[in-house]
């Protein structure tokens, strides 16, 4: 295997963006070069125009220094500019990724999958048009100044070098000091983040029970544990930049004094002049480590948020395309399912095996927690099998491209969730809307008057979750949606739970509809009004096949069950009373 094919996928991002990086950091040498023309034009003004008194002379050095400082900067916003470019390359490189990371997360179940990551993503970007990525960039240089330091008085670069010994120890010593306060606010903050957003999504329960008080208690003490452990680190962080820039101006003084000391002893080459050049280098050497201590805490961050992105997209790796595959025809067929949720070793079906043949009705009833809405996401390859395989025309569902697959399914989850946008929207599943057959659709479950009745008709945005819709009416606009565009397999999971007996009598309706089209539909029900409309009928209990077969023996061998049961009760109740 080739190297490069062994990077992490954000390490490699990172590297992409190499010849950003080679532009930038050659405009950052010609910068801090740039930097000794005042030192240079403060040299040549005593030499030459203080003794030979020309105003001539004076006035070309002083429009060259001007024509330096322009020059200067604009390298730095060409600098900024390239890199600039850099973040925007690193943005189009990694966005769709990141989202389809953090989408893919939530459906398994890993941590990660929050907003959260897209925040880190543009902390990474937003770090390479920092002053601290930018002053790293001017350490090859500050070594350069180092060197011509050492070049006018070994003692003087010496002198130098301890200061930049003792200037890398106070950054080591940052790092080691805010670190683990900075990392530890961080997480302190996504918590309290995530604790409030979740908060406001339950703002109805919370007010109707008065809950606000509580709620906001917790909510302060994650704030306020965010805030300690950033004042913390803020208090390390500010200490060490001050004695960094202590040390920056006790080198001045340093060099100043020891070239003023070798001047008079007759050891230093080139006199006063020299001994002004020193003095000016010297707190550009650590000028790159001094600006980056003073802004550690951009480092910290960015660097948490490489960390916390790089994991992410280790975990969820991205896989390519699979081949295209044709439009399926609806025979679902599962197979030996045993399953569980994703981070989960605890098994919610265990072998579970059936067969639906293309435009039949399955009815799949049981009681509570019997694994029949985990079965629902895996038939629609939402959840991976630990073994066992769901196949639609053969092929495993799960891996299959869901953008290829998706227009042919349909689903409806208990929780329905309906998005913001135009009930047409909505239905059309945010694609190209076919009016036409949104009304199709909308026709369909009997929700069509009820729209037409809304101010704007169609185009009535429902706001976020469809907050002024009733839960029937979410239910059923959340159905319109499962069966748009005549996909070749439904599942419907709970869908006549909200549904009135006028709702349920148009779901009856919509079934055989369905049927007559020949699409295959798995109902997922604890209502008997949907079995009219079903062929087979499947009892899961337990997680397991406990009967299945066609509608009316199941229900000809559950009633058997049932009697015998009264009958096994009515004789323990009579033994006492004899």
């Amino acid at each position: 295997m080739h190297p490069a094919e062994t990077r992490p996928e954000l390490r490699e991002a990172i590297l992409e963006l190499k010849p950003f990086f080679t532009k930038a950091a050659l405009f950052s040498i010609f910068c801090t070069l740039l930097i000794l023309a005042p030192t240079a034009y403060m040299l040549e003004v005593y030499d030459r125009v203080i003794n030979s008194r020309s105003l001539s002379t004076l006035l070309l050095l002083t429009l060259l220094v001007l024509w330096f400082y322009a020059v200067m900067e604009l390298l730095e916003w060409a600098r900024g500019g390239v890199m600039h470019q850099a973040g925007l390359a690193l943005d189009r490189k990694l966005r769709d990724r990141v989202f389809n990371a953090i989408f893919e997360a939530n459906l398994r179940r890993i941590p990660g999958g929050t907003s959260q990551a897209l925040n880190d993503l543009r902390t990474v970007r937003d770090f390479l048009t920092t002053p601290a990525l930018m002053a790293l960039m001017d350490a090859p240089v500050s070594l350069l100044f180092l060197i011509l330091i050492y070049l006018i008085n070994p003692l003087l670069g010496w002198i130098a070098v301890l200061a930049a010994i003792l200037q890398v120890f106070l950054t080591y010593l940052t790092e080691k000091r805010t670190q683990p306060p900075l990392v530890a606010a961080q997480k302190e903050a996504i918590a309290a983040q995530n604790y409030a957003n979740s908060s406001l999504r339950n703002a109805q329960v919370i007010e109707a029970m008065g809950m606000l008080r509580s709620i906001h208690q917790r909510w302060m003490k994650k704030q306020h544990g965010f805030l300690r452990l950033q004042a913390e680190a803020s208090d390390h962080a500010g200490g060490n930049a001050a004695l960094s820039k202590m040390l920056q101006i006790t080198l001045s003084a340093a060099l100043l004094g020891t070239g003023a000391w070798l001047s008079l002893r007759g050891d230093l080459a080139g006199g006063g002049g020299m001994m002004i050049v020193a003095w000016v280098l010297g707190p550009r050497v650590l000028a790159p480590l001094v600006q980056v201590v003073a802004i550690w805490k951009s480092v910290v961050n960015a660097r948490d948020a490489y960390q916390r992105l790089d994991q992410l997209l280790k975990a969820l790796p991205d896989l390519p395309e699979g081949m295209s595959l044709p439009p399926p025809k609806g025979n679902l067929t599962v197979d030996g399912l045993i399953a569980a949720a994703p981070g989960s070793q605890v098994a919610i079906l265990q072998g579970v095996s059936f067969a639906v043949p293309a435009g039949h009705i399955l009815a799949i009833v049981g009681p509570s927690a019997a694994g029949k809405s985990t079965l629902a996401r895996l038939l629609v390859g939402i959840w991976p099998a630990a073994k066992g395989k769901v196949r639609l025309d053969g092929v495993d569902v799960y891996p299959w491209n869901k953008a290829e697959l998706g227009p042919h399914v349909g689903y409806l989850p208990q929780g329905v969730e309906l998005f913001d946008g135009s009930l047409a929207e909505n239905i059309a599943r945010f694609g190209e809307v076919d009016m036409v057959q949104v009304e199709a659709a909308a026709r369909a479950v009997g929700v069509h008057d009820m729209i037409l009745a809304l101010p704007d008709g169609y185009e009535t945005l429902i706001g976020d979750d469809g907050c002024f819709l009733s839960g029937g009416q979410r239910q059923r606009v959340g159905l319109a949606r499962a069966i748009y565009g005549s996909p070749a397999v439904v599942v419907l999971d709970e869908p006549n739970s909200s549904l009135d007996e006028a709702g349920e009598v148009a779901l009856v309706n919509t079934l055989l509809a369905l049927k007559a089209r020949g699409t295959t539909v798995v109902v997922i029900t604890h209502r008997t009004s949907v079995l009219a409309a079903a062929d087979l009928m499947l009892v899961l209990r337990d997680g397991q096949v406990h009967m299945a077969g066609p509608r009316d023996e199941v229900l000809a061998a559950l009633s058997g069950a049932a009697a015998q049961v009264a009958v096994s009760r009515g004789s323990s109740a009579a033994v006492p009373s004899a």
